[in-house]
């Protein structure tokens, strides 16, 4: 049974209602300023959210700036979540797991009737490409806002949309054209095509479903991973195979179209930066693109929509080789994830364009309004472990949570707040952390400003992996392709790899953060806290102590004087850095030698370790006083633990299978078991060979990271 929640949900909710709409109004002003629309025109006076996080919440700021109703539909695990504060109406429609309530048409459409609402938008994922969906809506007289199911049904069947593409005259990949029926074929085309090969879902998208194949031992592997990848996630494993473009970019071009025959494009967007195929930085425009290219990809956009009757916001992606040749890849038919990078820069609010075009009016766009305003860069972050595989998912609870928008020319979407539970049931995004600006370069500098303020504690996060490639020359230089990742970071991503001069920033930094903590312990109870150290202004204190990082021990003195720390190193520099920070700051803005350097103060433990994140990355450092130092080297070393015998769970998730049984012998590199995540299915090998001595998982049992699914015993 559907639960209701009434628009008057407390004082809480409509605090969050009130503020994020000031917030979003004060945005909405500067972003979009070429919003065309007749403000006479007629509107809905109710649109249900059939979404969840950050873009149900993007979706109701539109509404309420336009002053139409909302209604969030939620599991029983995002009761109180931001999106469901946001809506003015909230239901309930099942538990946890997406195909009992995301997924779940049933309880969607009941809670659509129970609400009265006049029209469904269905953000991103879970049904906003399903074409039963929009036709229940239809015949329930409900607006879905999207595209014509016609044009989701011939879009979305990758096979079909490329006899269309070629009938529409947009050049596409070469490829088998037609359903593989197994491992077999999927091996003899791969083949006949030549290799690399990209073996692909024919439906659904979002980087899941796919694999890059060089060999037929990867095909056949790549087929039956993407194959299983693609029934979990759309429920339909049909799978095609075309030519994988070697150093290609992904470039896609956003177009807009209505029910009276206009279609315009806004530009593309850069979305090369990927891991596992799924986006990971974005930018728009393309700084590979020049004009004549942007109207030819944007023409044959447009044509594909007009060929198949496209009347809504959506996506072709296009494959670019180093002569600037372009192809079809395929076409989202949705609002994209990265869709506020070209809301940055065309002045355009996509979601308001879609509702007016579901409302019947037509564009009042046309191409010429379309240029080309500044740059905006979109970085996503995500609650992963950017240190496993470009980023594994993380869960748990945003215990502190302050994201950088006090910053000029930052925009974050997202529908997480402090207290959040990011669980192993929905995409672990935690944010869309856009910056904008005139140029690229602006755009880029903003946005290593708001990583370097963005705080976020209680679950592992990508920014480190962010931060190190928005700053990495190759990047800035705009020299990216889709295989950036695994060519700049070849043996993975291991953190930034600071230099003597970032080292020393650290432990000067550590130092202070001791002395201060050293001259709070010494103050008495009672005495005014407000600014301890300025309460000792006329006295000196001086502290020789040893800081210990990245395995180098750095012996400096650190003396207070007059409001300002002096750390000298020995045999080295002196730093003299300002007292402008308490130990209680997230964000550190230190200034050292007179350079503003930005810190984050992580964690600070009884046993002098104080961890910093500097640059996008933690680090720690012993901080002893010369005399501990030195008594620490009579202290017994912890040897590292064995782990080759045991395969441990990377990430939380569920297993799908588990491949060995005890007793059995398996050979170094064997399957051991599939792991599920968030939807993408994760191979676990054994890095020796064994005998196979316990297993304490079975298909269908969910794990939390580092849990040991099975243990192994060495061969004699």
């Amino acid at each position: 049974m559907l639960s209701l929640l009434s628009a008057h949900r407390g004082p809480a909710a409509v605090a969050m209602r009130t503020l994020c709409s000031h917030s979003a109004a004060r945005q909405a002003e500067a972003i979009y300023w070429n919003d065309k629309h007749d403000s006479n025109e007629s509107r809905f006076e109710k649109i249900l959210i059939a979404n969840r996080g950050e873009i149900a919440c993007r979706v109701i700021n539109s509404c309420k700036r336009l002053g139409i109703k909302s209604v969030a539909v939620h599991s029983e695990i995002d009761a109180s979540s931001k999106f469901v504060q946001l809506a003015d109406e909230a239901v309930c429609i099942g538990p946890a797991p997406t195909s009992k309530s995301y997924l779940n048409m049933e309880a969607i459409l009941q809670a659509v009737k129970q609400t009265g609402a006049q029209a469904v938008h269905p953000g991103y994922g879970f049904l906003s490409e399903n074409t039963v969906f929009a036709k229940r809506l239809e015949d329930l007289d409900v607006v879905f806002l999207g595209p014509n199911s016609k044009a989701i049904r011939a879009m979305g069947d990758k096979i079909e949309s490329k006899r269309i593409a070629n009938k529409a005259k947009v050049n596409c990949i070469p490829g088998f054209d037609g359903e593989v029926k197994d491992a077999d074929e999927a091996v003899k085309i791969a083949n006949d095509i030549g290799y690399p090969v990209m073996i692909k879902a024919s439906a659904g998208g979002g980087g899941k479903g796919m694999r890059i194949a060089w060999n037929d031992k990867q095909a056949r592997e790549g087929y039956r991973l993407s194959q299983e990848e693609a029934k979990s996630s759309f429920g339909d494993d049909r799978m095609l195979i075309e030519k994988f473009i070697d150093k290609p970019r992904h470039i896609e071009v956003q177009v807009l179209c209505d029910r009276h025959g206009n279609a315009l494009y806004l530009n593309e967007r850069e979305c090369s930066i990927q891991r596992r195929n799924q986006k990971v930085i974005e930018e728009a425009p393309s700084v590979y693109i020049d004009p004549d290219t942007r109207k030819a990809m944007g023409a044959q956009a447009t044509a594909l929509a007009k060929a198949v009757g496209y009347d809504s916001a959506g996506t072709v992606e296009f494959l670019v080789d180093s002569k600037k040749n372009f192809y079809f890849l395929e076409m989202n038919t949705r609002l994209q994830v990265e869709h506020p990078i070209t809301e940055c820069i065309t002045g355009v609010d996509i979601v308001h364009q879609m509702i007016r075009v579901g409302k019947g009016h037509p564009l009042l766009l046309t191409q010429k309004d379309i240029g080309v305003k500044g740059w905006a860069v979109e970085c996503r972050v995500y609650a992963e472990d950017p240190y496993k595989a470009f980023g594994l998912p993380s869960i748990g609870r945003l215990t502190t949570y302050s994201e950088p928008t006090a910053l000029e020319n930052v925009r974050c979407d997202s529908g997480i707040q402090e207290g959040s539970e990011i669980s192993i049931y929905y995409d672990p995004m935690i944010c869309k952390l856009v910056t904008y600006g005139k140029d690229r370069q602006s755009a880029l500098n903003t946005m290593v400003n708001a990583l370097d303020n963005y705080v976020i504690r209680g679950v592992t996060h990508n920014i480190p992996l962010l931060r190190d490639i928005v700053t990495e020359n190759r990047f800035v230089s705009g020299d990216i392709t889709t295989n950036y990742l695994p060519e700049v970071y070849p043996d993975g991503f291991r953190g930034k790899q600071f230099s003597d001069r970032d080292r020393l920033n650290i432990a000067a930094v550590s130092a202070v953060v001791f002395a201060k903590n050293d001259l709070r312990n010494k103050t008495y109870l009672k005495k005014d806290r407000s600014n301890i150290v300025a309460g000792e202004a006329k006295k000196s204190f001086d502290w020789d102590i040893v800081a210990s990082l990245d395995g180098k021990d750095l012996l400096c003195r650190v003396s207070y004087k007059e409001g300002g720390f002096t750390v000298a190193f020995e045999g080295s520099e002196t730093l003299q850095i300002k007292d402008n920070f308490s130990l209680s700051d997230k964000v550190i803005p230190a200034v050292i030698n007179g350079e503003s350097v930005c810190m984050q103060m992580m964690a600070r433990s009884f046993d002098e370790r104080v961890t910093l994140q500097y640059l996008g990355t933690k680090c720690t450092t012993i901080v002893r006083t010369a005399r501990a130092y030195d008594l620490s080297k009579f202290m017994p070393v912890r040897s590292d633990k064995d782990t080759s015998t045991t395969i441990k769970a990377p990430m939380p998730g569920l297993v799908k299978s588990v491949g060995v049984t005890v007793g059995q012998t398996v050979a170094e590199g064997q399957e051991i078991c599939v792991l599920e995540a968030m939807k993408m299915q994760n191979s676990l090998s054994c890095a020796i060979a064994g005998k196979v001595k316990a297993v304490h998982f079975k298909a269908g049992e969910t794990v939390n990271e580092e849990d040991v699914i099975v243990e192994l015993e060495p061969l004699a």
